[in-house]
């Protein structure tokens, strides 16, 4: 059997391989002088210092600054946006305001036309009934004095035949006429004093 020992050194690798003594050979040692696979290069720290401070520079110098002022535009849009936001929310409180207002003294109008028509309606009512009663006044004023005319006419024409009638009774009863202007004042006396009731 046989035992690989890999040492690292600074200035290379150096390998030794040990063999077993079975057959009596002698102890070799190999060692390999070849780069660190491990251990960078001074030109390889070289190239990455040089490309970090090329992006170091291109950083500070050209990609900050665009990167500043980027943010710097974009806050203040953001910042403008904002504001502007703020305005218009504060115009649209306005419009409210106004529009509120304008309702308002809309509905005020409307209200004071509806009861200036309410008062004209109530007016042309009031006038309308006192027209309507008027006229039922007088006539029944007319049917009051046309029934008077008609009870006094039927009265007088009672009158008449009742007087008629007592005169021929009285004839038929005496044999002889009686005298028409008596029997017309006994007839009224009995009606007028409710005799006829």
């Amino acid at each position: 059997m046989f035992t690989v020992t890999v040492t690292t050194t600074s200035a290379g690798h150096a390998v030794v391989v040990n063999l077993p003594r079975t057959t009596g050979e002698a102890e070799t040692t190999a060692e390999d002088k070849g780069p660190s696979p491990i251990a960078p290069e001074v030109k390889e720290l070289a190239w990455g210092a040089g490309a970090f401070f090329l992006l170091l520079i291109l950083m500070r110098l050209v990609l900050f600054p665009r990167l500043k002022s980027g943010m710097h535009a974009r806050y203040g849009k953001i910042r403008g946006d904002h504001q502007s936001a703020a305005d218009t929310r504060a115009a649209a409180r306005a419009e409210v305001a106004e529009y509120e207002a304008e309702l308002a003294t809309v509905k005020a109008e409307a209200r004071q036309r509806i009861d200036v028509a309410r008062q004209t309606l109530e007016a042309e009512r009031t006038a309308a009934l006192t027209a309507a009663n008027e006229r039922i006044s007088a006539r029944r004023a007319e049917a009051v004095a046309a029934t008077d005319a008609a009870r006094a006419a039927a009265s007088q024409h009672i009158e008449e035949a009742v007087a008629d009638v007592s005169s021929r009774a009285a004839e038929l009863a005496t044999g002889r006429r009686p005298d028409a202007a008596a029997v017309s004042g006994i007839v009224s006396s009995l009606m007028a004093g409710g005799g006829g009731q």
